[in-house]
């Protein structure tokens, strides 16, 4: 399974437009989301063509290719004008011989240690910086970053996982980074 990872979208229409022009390109089977998907949040700018409603239609409309976790950002109300599941706070998913603890990263992040056996990685979003990380026993850390504001002069980027790699793409197609797993 080709699967893209994408976090933050703050309720950009402009860079969710351009997720779902990356997602159609990219041929992926699924889409996950690592959650902060409507609300911009009060320490964060307006994002570019910032526009919620727009959002919730562009996602609506492909709501059967999509997985998501809850953001610190996204709550019932949200939830309510979504057509898919949004209010998980994790979920758990196969990568070859390793799970993927995958979170937004605002609970559960390398300060904050969800559940890992050896070999586990963990996947969230929140900090907006691009990260590929090892740590403890063999485990790994992983972050999209974000799709429509990005921190620390990275870019405006998701993930592709397929097989045993993962490969790090800005939303111009630039491979900026790839990990085996």
């Amino acid at each position: 399974m080709k699967l893209m990872v994408a976090s933050d979208i703050h309720g950009s229409a402009y860079y969710c437009r351009q997720m779902l022009e990356a997602f159609e390109r990219e041929c992926a089977d699924r889409l996950l989301l690592l959650g902060d998907i409507l609300y911009h949040g009060p320490r964060n700018d307006l994002p570019m063509e910032y526009a919620p409603k727009e959002v919730i239609g562009l996602l609506n409309a492909v709501k059967t290719k999509l997985f998501c976790v809850r953001g610190n950002c996204d709550t019932e109300v949200d939830q309510m004008v979504l057509d898919f599941p949004i209010l998980a706070d994790y979920c758990v998913l196969s990568g070859g011989d390793r799970l993927i603890y995958a979170t937004h990263g605002h609970c559960f992040n390398m300060k904050n240690l969800p559940p890992l056996q050896r070999g586990d990685i963990l996947l969230h979003g929140h900090t907006h910086i691009p990260a590929w990380e090892s740590f403890g026993n063999d485990n790994l850390y992983l972050n999209p970053g974000s799709i429509s504001i990005p921190k620390e002069s990275s870019e405006h980027g998701y993930m592709i996982m397929e097989d045993e790699m993962i490969i790090w793409k800005n939303l111009e197609r630039k491979i900026y980074h790839t990990e085996k797993i």
